[in-house]
């Protein structure tokens, strides 16, 4: 049923491409993001879990 479906759609073989190249540009974004990030904003971030003022401490 679906397949019958699939293939009368028109151009469908360039959905795949399009899925792969918004993955992958994504993915890259993400990359230069993370290797751009100062230094102190992630050892800011990597402290985030251990610090003892959080309001879920106080419950």
């Amino acid at each position: 049923m679906f397949s019958q479906i699939l293939s009368h759609i028109a151009e469908i073989e360039l959905f795949p491409i399009i899925g792969l190249v918004i993955f992958f540009t994504f993915f890259i974004g993400v990359i230069i993001w993370t290797v751009r990030l100062d230094n102190n904003v992630v050892d800011h971030m990597k402290e985030l879990p251990l610090e003892p003022d959080s309001p879920e401490d106080s419950l």
